[in-house]
């Protein structure tokens, strides 16, 4: 039942952090693909847990190097260069934030947003 509930709340994140993106890249780029962004916040949300496992340790440099790979991965997969995917990815948490607040006023506790780091 514990691996059930692990996956239930995995995608659950997964779609949260999945509306972050699609909601930055809509607004920056003006894409209009949800399962892009699905996609993008699984491939950051990887990115983001191998750069921490191998480089997280490291004050300062760590947490850094974990943040340029997902605004990297972000920077790879839409239009625009680095300064429109730090832009994404500053919306995609925001967005994600006020839906897991959201969440959290419905009742609905318990969930993060996966693919969007810190929320």
């Amino acid at each position: 039942m514990a691996v059930f509930d692990s996956l239930i709340v995995f995608v659950v994140s997964l779609l949260i952090g999945a509306v972050g993106i699609y909601v930055g890249a809509r607004v920056v780029t003006d894409t209009d693909d949800y399962s892009y962004a699905l996609i993008t916040a699984l491939i950051g949300a990887v990115v983001w847990a191998l750069v921490s496992l191998f480089l997280g340790w490291i004050p300062l440099l760590g947490p850094l190097a974990t943040l340029v790979a997902y605004v990297g991965v972000i920077n790879y997969r839409y239009p625009g260069g680095w300064v429109n995917a730090t832009a994404i990815a500053l919306i995609a948490w925001v967005a994600s934030v006020l839906v897991v607040v959201l969440l959290g006023i419905l009742g609905v506790a318990g969930f993060e947003a996966t693919g969007v780091p810190g929320v």
